[in-house]
């Protein structure tokens, strides 16, 4: 039983759409080896077989892999060996994973689908790649060998119509399910049965007689055949999110934008002091975003010296480092190739990749699932920084010159009313920003409107209005280049950052809407402290 191969049939047509590339289809095979693998054991199968797996639950993947540093291992992984980056990996993985998991279970039929697994093991195994195994329960790919081939002994070959490609999952219902069915044994096998059973009786009969001969001696535990969970690894901050700079340079080589990520003030001024030796005084305008939730390391740090002058020779590069990755963008084609070429040069153990076209649906989604992910790890009376930060990782992807907010954002946003009222002190700022498309003024008061559509949302679900405050940026404090489609949509988006940490030094008023401006002086104020990630559009 090829399942796979069902699955590249049936699956990735549905992931991919329109985005079909031979890297895209390898590592989605490679994915699902990995997820039958995890779904085969037992433990890990308990986390989720009890739910209700809907084929747009993209968190499932986060809750059957609780492991922060595995998760990410994963996705690095995925994408070193298949020349993808990260990002893209991991909403591939993510709108993959239900999809697969339905699949699956339709497979398995009546029988559990650990036990399914385990029993078709020889039919992924050899799918898994060698890194993978420190993300796999110990044991597991040496379990259900012998069962497999057993069955495979006295099961019949079931026949199955494969899915055209292009159709999904829910045009597949031409599609039989891959279902095992077993023969019934043959009649010698029967009659030895009672054989078999007279000879262990008798057994255990004499080794109950020899016992009384003497006086017992303490009897051993028998051994047990359960599997004993392997010890976690020690991975150090696994659940650190990487450290980050990202940065692009204008027409003339400048520096146009820069933001750092880093879990201490020693990585932040490291990273800040190679930027200034590069671009001088433009450093000064590099925004750090220092937290113990981040890393406290970057590997391309020590890299920094030899790769920033490279980029900096770019114009209009827009640039991501994030850990091991080095996510490129640039609107000159031969110049992005000729920057790609000469970073992994530099740096041959980085993950350096050109970034592809945008992928607007994926880029959602997966924005989506990670602010829900970091609402989750809030806990009781979370840090106002790390809600805002939880909420500025989703992308609110308004319609061109709109301010409704999207259905896919309402859950994010509702669980955000819910938590500020566990925070009853904390006061947050919305910030609304735009690419460079259009008129200056027009941007201004498209950005205020749209963060003001979120404070409103906000509002109607119970949170108290005086303790938000919005101002519209416009396109005034971009985190990219506006020349390239990647850089546009990075700059379409909405921030959240602490109210209170933002005020200090802004020239121009943060709008008070009528209903609180009675109880809200409207200061003057600048926001300093930078929220993690690319957000809302």
């Amino acid at each position: 039983m090829d399942i796979i191969g069902h699955l590249a049939r049936t699956v990735t047509p549905a992931v991919l759409a329109d985005n079909h590339n031979p890297q895209n289809e390898s590592l989605l095979k490679q994915f699902y080896a990995l997820f039958i693998a995890k779904l085969a054991d037992q433990e890990s199968f308990t986390r989720v077989g009890s739910q209700e797996i809907h084929r747009d639950d993209l968190g499932l993947f986060d809750r059957l892999w609780t492991d922060e540093g595995q998760k990410n291992h994963i996705a690095e992984e995925l994408a070193a060996h298949n020349n993808v980056d990260t990002i893209s990996v991991k909403g591939l993985i993510a709108s993959a994973a239900p999809l697969a998991f339905n699949e699956i279970k339709s497979l398995a039929g009546s029988v559990p689908i650990p036990q399914f697994l385990r029993d078709n093991l020889e039919s992924y195994r050899n799918h898994i790649p060698t890194w993978a195994t420190s993300v796999l329960p110990a044991g597991l790919l040496g379990l259900g060998a012998s069962a497999a081939g057993a069955h495979a002994a006295h099961a019949t070959t079931t026949n199955t119509t494969a899915t055209p490609a292009g159709h999904r999952i829910s045009d597949t219902t031409s599609t039989e399910p891959l279902v095992r069915e077993e023969k019934e044994s043959g009649g010698f096998l029967k009659a030895l049965l009672p054989i078999i059973g007279l000879i262990i009786l008798a057994a255990l009969a004499w080794a109950l007689l020899k016992g009384c001969q003497k006086d017992p001696a303490p009897v051993a535990t028998p051994e047990q055949t359960v599997q004993q969970p392997a010890e976690p690894a020690v991975t150090g901050n696994t659940a650190l999110a990487p450290a980050v700079l990202s940065l692009a340079t204008g027409e003339g080589n400048e520096l146009f934008a820069c933001r750092i990520n880093a879990g201490n003030e020693e990585l932040s001024n490291t990273i800040m002091t190679a930027v200034k030796d590069v671009f001088g005084t433009g450093g000064d305008n590099c925004r750090a975003d220092i937290d113990d939730g981040f890393a406290t390391d970057m590997p391309a740090a020590p890299h920094l010296a030899a790769i920033l002058p490279l980029i900096k020779n770019t114009p209009n590069a827009n640039v991501i480092i994030e850990g091991n990755d080095v996510r490129i963008d640039a609107p000159d084609q031969a110049q992005l190739d000729k920057l790609v070429a000469d970073i992994k040069a530099a740096a041959p153990e980085l993950n350096v990749v050109a970034t592809g076209p945008v992928d607007f649906d994926a880029e959602v989604k997966q924005s989506i699932a990670d602010a829900t992910t970091a609402m989750d790890n809030l806990g009781e009376n979370p840090d106002p920084k790390d809600v805002a930060r939880a909420l500025s990782l989703q992308v609110i992807n308004f319609a061109v010159d709109k301010t409704d907010i999207p259905a896919e954002n309402q859950a994010v946003l509702d669980r955000a009313v819910e938590v500020m009222k566990q925070v009853p002190d904390m006061q947050l700022l919305i910030l609304g920003h735009t690419d460079s498309d259009g008129d200056d003024a027009y941007n201004k008061d498209l950005s205020q409107r749209r963060a003001e559509a979120v404070k409103a949302y906000l509002v109607s679900k119970g949170a108290d209005a005086a303790k938000l405050m919005t101002k519209g940026m416009g396109e005034t404090d971009p985190m990219a280049t506006n020349e390239t489609e990647n850089g546009k949509f990075r700059n379409r988006r909405i921030e959240f950052t602490v109210y209170d940490e933002s005020v200090a030094g802004m020239d121009t008023p943060i709008t008070v809407t009528p209903s609180d401006s009675a109880d809200i002086k409207a200061p003057t104020a600048e926001a300093t402290t930078e929220p993690q990630a690319d957000t809302a559009q």
